[in-house]
């Protein structure tokens, strides 16, 4: 939240002279328009003020004069100390208070001209100031902006003059309403949002400069088709939902999404209204192979490959030792090795080693579910190696899937504690 700029105004004098008394002694003081700020003696007010009582004496005592042109040029001098003092921005009052009592004042007192708070304030007693002397600051809180961060993939659905609403934890399940009046031409190179502004009527005082609030935006959008984001899973490289055929059966889907509103994404192409798919809180860690397989090729295994395997399992226990470089992994990009060996600490070749990363959506945070698959090259010596991107540090659930001929040797399943942020 920040001041309105175009309800500032700044108090200045027009004539030098020395402070004398100041009433308005305080920053983030309340004043009202009109009310005293200080007074100030300046020689040359005071001197133009006799001045004007000069020139109206004359001019009253020459009105009758025959003399051509004396009249007249005793009316102008009267009117010159007039607009002398109109152009020092001497009050009415003033003016009023001299035609009356015919007599000069010492100090003059200096009005605030807005109702407000004063944010800045240099005047103090017997200071001497000039005219481009700035003595006060004052605020009109009764409108305010505030100033929210949007991302540039956004910016292009917002303008000026559209809705928007603020909460404040201060003020529990009240909302206040306001509107778009400006965008920043320009885009933060390091977070990459766009400033936006918004103005807001303050009654009450509910608002003060510096305050953080909660901004949403309401943008018309149509029609839309969504999906929650906790049913897309990141590969990196694609999108996936899983669309639920019933009695088991998952087909895996590539989407591809438009805007996030919320907790869900717009789907733009690759699902039909209606179609059931598939959350985080349902799937399963323990077909964590299937899914693997799904997102790896979306070719099912050919018919009765399971019932072979089945028969020609081998006997032979096959151990796994996993490593990555660096270790533990980070976010970004990391190497992942897998060593394969029997009970009897022989060398396993010629395998096929697949390593899924795995990490369930987090609605909270506003992440979707996030996947990494490497396909691990044999090096030889029982020893495979490959690489992959992790999106996010925290914990992966790793799944490690050995085969060989069609024949799954072991699978193994792991977690793992990534560096890095979300």
């Amino acid at each position: 939240v920040e001041v309105d700029e175009t309800r500032l105004a700044y108090v200045q004098i027009r004539f030098p002279g020395w402070i004398q008394k100041v009433f308005a002694d305080s920053t983030y003081q309340y004043v009202r328009r009109g009310q005293p700020l200080f007074t100030i003696y300046s020689p040359d007010l005071v001197t133009t003020e006799r001045e004007y009582l000069l020139a109206k004496q004359n001019r009253n005592e020459l009105a009758e004069s025959s003399v051509p042109g004396v009249a007249s040029g005793a009316a102008s001098l009267l009117d010159a100390a007039v607009e002398r003092l109109k152009q020092w921005e001497v009050p009415d009052r003033e003016i009023e208070h001299l035609e009356s009592t015919g007599k000069v004042r010492r100090e003059l007192e200096i009005d605030s001209p807005v109702s407000g708070y004063i944010t800045q304030r240099n005047a103090l007693p017997n200071l001497y100031v000039q005219p481009e002397t700035k003595l006060y600051t004052v605020a009109d809180l009764s409108t305010v902006w505030v100033y929210a961060e949007v991302l540039q993939t956004d910016i292009g659905r917002i303008k000026i003059g559209d809705p928007a609403t603020v909460t404040v934890d201060a003020y529990p399940g009240r909302t206040f309403s306001g509107r778009v009046n400006f965008i920043w031409p320009q885009v933060d190179m390091t977070t990459r949002t766009q400033r936006v502004r918004l103005i807001f009527s303050n009654p009450g005082m509910k608002f003060t400069p510096g305050m953080f609030v909660n901004v949403s935006l309401a943008i018309p959008m149509g029609r839309q088709l969504t999906i929650p984001a906790s049913g897309v899973l990141q590969s990196g490289t694609r999108q996936i939902a899983f669309v639920d055929h019933g009695n088991g059966y998952l087909e895996p889907r590539e989407v591809q999404l438009g805007p996030r509103v919320g907790g869900e994404f717009i789907v733009q192409k690759g699902l039909g209204a209606g179609e059931r798919i598939v959350t985080s809180a349902n799937f399963l860690i323990d077909s964590e192979s299937q899914l693997q397989a799904a997102l790896g090729s979306f070719v099912p295994p050919p018919p009765g490959a399971g019932a072979a395997a089945a028969m020609n399992a081998p006997s032979t226990q096959v151990i796994v030792e996993f490593t990555t470089v660096p270790s533990p992994p980070h976010k970004g990009d990391n190497t992942f090795r897998v060593k394969l060996t029997d009970n009897k600490g022989a060398t396993v070749p010629g395998s096929r080693v697949t390593v899924t990363f795995f990490m369930p959506a987090m609605p909270a945070m506003g992440m979707a579910a996030m996947r990494t698959v490497s396909n691990l090259n044999d090096k030889g010596g029982g020893m495979y190696e490959g690489s992959g991107k992790l999106e996010s540090g925290g914990t992966w659930q790793v799944s490690i899937l050995v085969q060989r001929n069609g024949q799954t040797l072991v699978s193994k399943q792991l977690t793992v504690s990534a560096e890095g942020g979300m």
